[in-house]
């Protein structure tokens, strides 16, 4: 019941044991009643949903909430919420195209690396080698 974008996708998560009842894992076929309780593995989180009815054929997402009642503990949206903002924190190096914040980095390492801090007197000391052959 629009849990997920497809019934292929649906069946395949019946299929990996990511959707369960009281802690057994569903088949595709398997009939549901009112009153049950599904837990929907859906990484990172797990939703939980109480079937309040059966409909009868296909139905629209505004007529969802009549079927379907989403018990899912705010813990696991505040999970779903930290997953988030980590994603972009705790980056691994190496993946993805870098970040405005990278270019900035590395754009400020290769200048420090190109402009070393040379000591003042190193020209002088070339000019004063040189004026000393001549």
């Amino acid at each position: 019941m629009r849990v997920f974008k497809t019934r292929t996708i649906a069946s395949d998560a019946c299929k990996n044991k990511r959707v369960t009842m009281k802690g057994t894992p569903l088949k595709p076929s398997r009939t549901i009643k009112p009153g049950d309780i599904i837990d929907v593995k859906k990484p990172p989180i797990t939703y939980t949903f109480r079937v309040l009815a059966i409909p009868t054929g296909r139905l629209g997402a505004k007529l969802v909430p009549e079927y379907l009642e989403n018990i899912t503990p705010k813990s696991q949206y505040d999970l779903l919420e930290m997953t988030k903002i980590s994603g972009f924190i705790d980056r691994r190096k190496g993946l993805g195209r870098p970040t405005k914040r990278d270019g900035r980095e590395m754009a400020k390492f290769k200048e420090e690396a190109f402009f070393l801090d040379w000591d003042d007197d190193f020209d002088d000391d070339f000019d004063d080698d040189f004026d000393d052959e001549v």
